[in-house]
Parts: structure tokens; C-alpha cells; sequence
């Protein structure tokens, strides 16, 4: 029976991956918290562990799990380069499974996102992505929309970064042909709302998803760490766990 370790167990995710471990017929290990943070010890009586705390502790953790030699599914947001870097050098020794988000929802869109970038050529189709969370939501734009967007320009054959257009303010000008727009909503107990606007002249296709329970998210991380035990190490995303990478 795979044992399953959670960081952040006390929190909302936390106590969600717990009824989600045990209904997938797993082990809990025991978690991490503020009150009881040695994520080493949790990692030696751990098969995997599952991940979804903060931005901040992204890279010793990565230090943590790669010594130890256990997987890692990582599904905190707000990730910097330096933070992403760290994942990567903790894939070359353990498998990392590092997404923005979890839902299996989530990931058939952004399969589709990629190839409706590719489909729809960028000097005829504007690209703008939207989307709202609740109140407490601190990273903006959101993981998703960020991964929605890395999508749309994979398919386009181009780097999120060259063309990305978030929080317009101002007298911006004329929109850039090409880019990618980001708009961000805050409010209320919203779980998850994301939309990809493609618009053109004659004709706008939107291609949205709502979460409307976060369990959604706790359900395909475990899924996730039964996968994760039985790989080799590399950075992997939820498109591999499903079977469409």
C-alpha cells in the first residue's frame, strides 16, 4: 500500500487530500504544519509526498524531497524562475509531478487550448484569457490562466513570456498583434473560473471551466502520487499522468 505524506495537511487542500488518500484505498503517512514542520521526517515514512503549501518553500523543499529520494507533486502556484529551476534540478534525482492545476477538466482544456493556438493564427485570432478567484488568492494571474496561456503559444510555435499581456492600465495603445492577454477577478468564495477568449474579426470562441468544489484538485493529486511512485525521475505535468503528454 503506497504511503502517502501531505505538506500543509491542516490546511483547506490538507484535510480534503486526507479523505482523498483514504478513498483511494492509500495510506496516510502524516502531514506537515506550521505547528510540526519537518517535512524530512515526514519524507523518511513517505513513499511520496503531496504538495500544496507555498511559493516560499518551493525550493527547500525541492532540496528536502531530492535527498531523500521520494516523489513530489507539487501543485502550489506563484512559482518564480528561481523556484522552477529548483524543480528541476530535484527532477534529475526523484520524479516531480508539477502542475497548475490538477483537475482532469483543467488539462483536457489545456490540451485543447494548445491546439486551438495552433489552429488559429495569431494575426486573425486574439488570445485573452480571464479568470476569477476567491478573495484570499494571492498570486495573480492565476497558475492556470498562466498554464492556459503557455498553451496558446506552444501551439503557436512562441514563448509565454515574449508576448504576455497582463494588467493593462491606462493608455496602453493599440493591442499588440500576437500577444497573449491576461485579466484577473477577485471576490467572494469563488473556487476556480477560467476562460480563453480566441477573438476575431467575424467570429469568438471561448473555451471555459468552472471548478466548483476544490476536491476536484485533492483527487487528481492523489491519482497523481500512486503514478509518481512507479517513475523514473524527470519533471512530469498532469498531461503525463493522464496519458496525453
Amino acid at each position: 500500500m503506497t504511503a502517502i505524506g501531505i505538506a500543509g495537511i491542516t490546511g483547506r487542500m490538507g484535510r480534503l487530500l486526507v479523505e482523498e488518500v483514504a478513498a483511494a484505498g492509500a495510506a496516510l503517512s502524516g502531514g506537515t504544519s506550521r505547528g510540526n514542520p519537518d517535512l524530512a521526517v515526514l519524507a523518511e515514512n513517505s513513499d511520496v509526498i503531496i504538495d500544496f503549501t507555498n511559493a516560499a518553500t518551493a525550493q527547500a523543499t525541492a532540496q528536502t524531497l531530492a535527498a531523500a529520494g521520494k516523489p513530489w507533486i507539487l501543485g502550489t502556484s506563484g512559482l518564480s524562475a528561481a523556484d522552477e529551476a529548483a524543480l528541476e534540478q530535484a527532477a534529475a534525482r526523484i520524479p516531480v509531478v508539477y502542475a497548475s492545476n490538477f483537475s482532469a477538466g483543467v488539462n483536457l482544456v489545456l490540451a485543447l487550448a494548445e491546439r486551438m493556438g495552433a489552429a488559429l493564427p495569431a494575426d486573425a485570432y486574439d488570445a485573452e484569457i480571464v479568470e476569477m478567484h476567491h478573495r484570499q488568492k494571492v498570486d495573480v494571474p492565476s497558475g492556470t490562466a498562466i498554464g492556459m496561456g503557455r498553451a496558446v503559444a506552444k501551439g503557436r510555435g512562441t514563448k509565454l513570456d515574449d508576448i504576455i499581456e497582463s494588467g493593462r492600465h491606462g493608455h496602453t495603445g493599440a493591442r499588440k498583434t500576437g500577444a497573449i492577454g491576461f485579466a484577473a477577478l477577485r471576490g467572494g468564495q469563488v473556487v476556480g473560473e477560467h476562460s480563453l477568449i480566441f477573438a476575431a474579426a467575424s467570429e469568438h470562441i471561448i473555451l471555459t471551466h468552472r471548478a466548483f468544489d476544490r476536491r476536484t484538485f485533492a483527487t487528481g493529486a492523489v491519482r497523481a502520487a500512486l503514478w509518481a511512485v512507479s517513475q523514473r525521475p524527470g519533471l512530469y505535468s498532469m498531461m503525463d499522468v493522464l496519458g496525453m503528454a
